[in-house]
């Protein structure tokens, strides 16, 4: 457990970064302005410079402030996560920059990541099902030791889920699927493949997944091609 000072002169801080007029700015981003202080990532992520320790950051995702969760999984260790610790902090998720973060300072580096990923891509909660595709989309980019079979998973999970037109959702379903693609070999085709199916689907959602991500993998940019090998 935390020490209580300890918590509190770490919320202490982020209430003194804290700048009320950042927020209707980050609420024209679609981040959620509940519970938030302000705070700009540069300063959280300066807060947690070379912190790693679990029950602290336990404890400051139970104060609900905004800036605190993000804190929270940049200090947390995920080697001590378990799956009950994942999705209850998941199920928390209120705002997609929670989410984003989470996944990827945090979620992405557990061993759990790809069984999760799978697993909250079936939800049929807006910020769960964007946990899973958010996840996939930092594994296709962090997980170097990850075989192709995975990802071939991680595709099949990609089509089932692109006609879901809640706008969080989308747009981290184009996200992992870009991201897949953009891994390169073995795996560029088949991404490139559902990429052209869903491009021509008779739904609009799944018909502007594709199409977007069609764009970027046919007419790659200098990085794609060096991360592709120049396929």
């Amino acid at each position: 457990m935390a020490a209580p000072e300890e918590l509190e002169k770490i919320v202490s801080q982020l209430k003194a970064l804290a700048i009320p007029a950042n927020i209707s700015g980050m609420a024209r981003f679609g981040i959620n302005p509940n519970n938030t202080l302000g705070v700009s990532m540069p300063n959280i992520r300066q807060l947690g410079k070379g912190k790693k320790d679990h029950d602290l950051a336990l404890a400051l995702w139970e104060t609900g402030i905004h800036e605190a969760r993000i804190l929270a999984s940049i200090i947390d260790q995920p080697a001590l996560m378990t799956k009950e610790q994942m999705d209850s902090w998941t199920a928390d998720f209120d705002s997609w920059d929670v989410c984003d973060q989470v996944c990827g300072n945090l979620y992405s580096k557990s061993p759990l990541a790809v069984e999760k990923a799978l697993s909250w891509s079936k939800s049929d909660q807006e910020f769960v099902k964007r946990a899973g595709f958010a996840l996939m989309a930092y594994v296709a980019v962090h997980g170097k030791k990850v075989p192709d079979d995975v990802f071939m998973q991680f595709l099949e999970s990609i089509e089932f889920s692109a006609e879901d037109g809640r706008n969080f959702v989308r747009k981290a379903v184009n996200w992992a699927l870009r991201q897949i693609g953009k891994r390169g070999g073995e795996l560029y085709q088949p991404a490139l493949e559902v990429s052209r199916r869903l491009a021509i689907s008779t739904n609009k959602t799944a018909r502007w997944i594709g199409t977007d991500a069609v764009k970027e993998l046919e007419a790659p940019s200098k990085y794609v091609k060096k991360r592709l090998g120049n396929q």
